[in-house]
Parts: C-alpha cells; sequence; structure tokens
C-alpha cells in the first residue's frame, strides 16, 4: 500500500503522505529516499529484453513501464494522492486542462444517441461542451435548473444516460441537493460526475456522496500558485477503466514537470484552503452590511442561499464567492473594479493572490433564473472574488476604499 492511502488517516495527514511510494521517491536496494519523487523526463521506457516488451503491453497500469504517455514515477505519485484523497474512488488520470478533464470524463460515458444533463449554473466550457463538441458527436445535451428537483425528475425520467453537476454552480454559487440528485439519476440508470473544484478533493467526497467520478482542474487549488494549467478525473473503478481507456485512445498525457509542481502545491492544500476560507467568510460578512451591497453569494456565510446544505453535504470551503452590487450601472461597477489595489483583474483562482472579475450569470444559463430568488430583479451585476493568503484586513480595507471610489461618478 502507498504511504498515506490507509482509511484511518486524516485528510491533512493524507494530504502530506499520500503517493510517497518508497520506489518513487528512492534509489532501488538502498535504504534512504528523498522527500518528492523526482522529476522522470522521458518519452522512450526501456526493456531488458526481447521477453520484458511482449510483456510490456499485458498490463495497462499505474507504476508500470511502458512508453512515456502512460506517465513515469512523477505522475504516478499525483495520480495516487488524488485517488486517496477521494473515498470510495479506484484511480485518476490527468489531463492537460481542467477543460481537457471535463472532456475526457464526459467522453467516457456518452455515445452517439445519448442525452447528457447538465446543471444550468455550470462553468461556461462545460456548457460550450454540449451544445459544440458533444453536439458534433450526436449527443443531445439538456440543461436544468439544479434547485428545481421535481422538474429535474421529470426531466430524466425522459431518458438520460449521463448528468453533470457543478456545486456551488459557476458564477452564482448556489449550492443543490447532491444526494437527492445523484439518489435520482442513478434509479434512472445514469452515470453522475460532478465538478469539484470549488471545494477541491478535500472539501467535497461526492464519490461517498454516489457519483462515479470528479472532475478537478488542479489549476486551480491544487496547484495553488498560478503557474500550471492541469485538470484530473477521479473515478470508481467501473468508470476509471473508461477514463482511462478514453485518456489513451485520445493522447492526454501531462508533463512531469507539471506533475512535480501540482505535488509541490498538493501538500499545502489542506491549510491553504483553511486559510482562505476563514479569510472569504470574514470578508463575506462584511460585503453583507455594506450599502452598495444587494446580496452576498457564498454558501459558507451563515444566511446566504445554499448555506444549510453546504454545512450538510461539505468538509471544507474556499476562498471563492460572489456578491451583486445594488447599482444597475455598468459604468459603476467598472469604476470598482478598476479601483482595487491588490486584487488582480484576470480569469482563473485558487492561488495564492486575490482576483477579481465582473460577472452576469444570466447570459450563461438557459433554465434557472437570474438574478437569483429574494435579490431585487433589477440587480443583475455581480462581482467574482478570489480570496488569497493577503491578511484579510487589508483586502477589506482595499474594498472599501473601492466601494468609495464607485460611489464618485
Amino acid at each position: 500500500m502507498a504511504k498515506g492511502d490507509g482509511k484511518d488517516l486524516k485528510t491533512g495527514t493524507k494530504v502530506v503522505t499520500a503517493g510517497r511510494r518508497a520506489e518513487w521517491t528512492g534509489i532501488p536496494g538502498q535504504p534512504a529516499s528523498v522527500v518528492n519523487p523526482a522529476v522522470w523526463r522521458a518519452s522512450t521506457h526501456l526493456y531488458e529484453d526481447s521477453a520484458a516488451l511482449a510483456e510490456g503491453p499485458k498490463t495497462n497500469e499505474d507504476g508500470k513501464f511502458f512508453y512515456g504517455r502512460r506517465g513515469s514515477p512523477t505522475q504516478w505519485s499525483l495520480c495516487e494522492a488524488l485517488t486517496a484523497l477521494e473515498p470510495g474512488a479506484h484511480g485518476t488520470v490527468l489531463y492537460p486542462s481542467g477543460v481537457a478533464a471535463i472532456a475526457g470524463a464526459l467522453l467516457s460515458v456518452v455515445r452517439p444517441g445519448d442525452t447528457l444533463l447538465v446543471t444550468d449554473n455550470a462553468y461556461d466550457p462545460t456548457r460550450n461542451m454540449g451544445m459544440g463538441l458533444l453536439k458534433t458527436f450526436g449527443v443531445t445535451t439538456k440543461f436544468f435548473d439544479p434547485l428545481d428537483i421535481d422538474t429535474f425528475r421529470a426531466l430524466i425520467a425522459d431518458g438520460a444516460q449521463a448528468l453533470f453537476l457543478e456545486a456551488p454552480g459557476s458564477l452564482s454559487f448556489e449550492v443543490c441537493d447532491i444526494p437527492t440528485l445523484v439518489a435520482i439519476a442513478k434509479e434512472a440508470g445514469a452515470w453522475v460526475l460532478i465538478d469539484n473544484t470549488w471545494p477541491g478533493p478535500t472539501g467535497l467526497h461526492a464519490i461517498e456522496l454516489g457519483c462515479d467520478g470528479t472532475v478537478n482542474a488542479l489549476t486551480k487549488h491544487v496547484g495553488g500558485h498560478s503557474d500550471l494549467m492541469m485538470g484530473a478525473a477521479t473515478g470508481t473503478e467501473r468508470l476509471y477503466r473508461r477514463l482511462r481507456r478514453t485518456a489513451q485512445q485520445l493522447g492526454q498525457v501531462v508533463s512531469p514537470d507539471d506533475a512535480a509542481l501540482a505535488l509541490r502545491g498538493l501538500r499545502t492544500l489542506e491549510v491553504r484552503l483553511q486559510r482562505e476560507s476563514e479569510s472569504a467568510l470574514a470578508i463575506a460578512q462584511w460585503l453583507s452590511h455594506r450599502p452598495e451591497v444587494e446580496a452576498v453569494l457564498c454558501p459558507m456565510l451563515e444566511g446566504a442561499p445554499g448555506h444549510e446544505l453546504w454545512k450538510r453535504d461539505f468538509v471544507g470551503g474556499c476562498g471563492l464567492f460572489g456578491f451583486v452590487l445594488k447599482t444597475a450601472d455598468p459604468d459603476a461597477r467598472a469604476r470598482f473594479i478598476d479601483a482595487l489595489d491588490l486584487f488582480g483583474i484576470g480569469y482563473s483562482w485558487g492561488g495564492f493572490e486575490s482576483l477579481t472579475l465582473p460577472t452576469n450569470p444570466a447570459k450563461d444559463r438557459s433554465v434557472a433564473s437570474w438574478p437569483p430568488a429574494g435579490v431585487d430583479q433589477g440587480c443583475t451585476l455581480g462581482v467574482r472574488l478570489s480570496i488569497g493568503l493577503e491578511d484579510p484586513a487589508d483586502l477589506i480595507a482595499d474594498l472599501e476604499q473601492a466601494f468609495e471610489r464607485m460611489d464618485r461618478a
């Protein structure tokens, strides 16, 4: 068994120890080893003789040398560590980006003529995949409001082979009832996948809740330093076999250098998420009292939409959340964002630095309403914040001065 795979170990211990097999961090036959696996840059794996070459194709699993496209100890270590963090998981496949992981996972479970159900508040590239790539392959994608259980039940009764969830929802941060949706989908015989990037592998044990597999953009929390692109799909044994086969047929591979960066980030994942979550909650509470703010969209915040479901199903949070401005003037929002000093303006999130982005979820949904229930329907301008590792007092001061600038026409 690999170090850190024991079920009795706490998550924080697994984050540090998982994937650090002695044969991947040391020299065979010698007692001493290093902390991290080496960066194995190798396209060609050599065989001792013709008999060994003939045996090579008979085993297709991590830990067995074959050819560089199937990885080496650097990638295998990362896969094993990610699998250890997902209770009930059998294996993990790596991809060159989070979007590639979404594509790889979906292509593993749908076939021409199938119907895929996608939560209406999904990440925009996921929506585009359903309406573009999968459509060209003869897959029908239907979007549904993840908060409308009765309509979902009726929709899946019409026939669906797969369900793709995301919780909280991208940009608008709704939290759906994952166990209920999963149970309905399973009763209908559908595969269930979930984009687990917001909580990361330590914040939501989705396979334990019944999902067949999870997708994570390792670019975000796991990398943690805004310096790599990578994705992963982790699944049960039944799904993992499909994930691996599809990824190999598509030629998906990640570089050992990037895998090493992801492993480096993984080791501090839990403590970074704890700090970011604490800071985000303090800032969300502060924003909830600001006169310029109509609503704070942060499931970790008591009283916010989805908080009770988050508290029930999740075991952690992160620094990403949003809020809705009371103003309907896009120029005022632009003044606010442009006035921020400690928040960079840019896509992505989950790094050590704080970021912001203007949002308008209405353009990226087909069924679910925006603004959400309980929010003035004239308030549509959103702002997304990714809280990093800066001191929250400094971030609050920065937000305060930006609000002052926003009010100056």
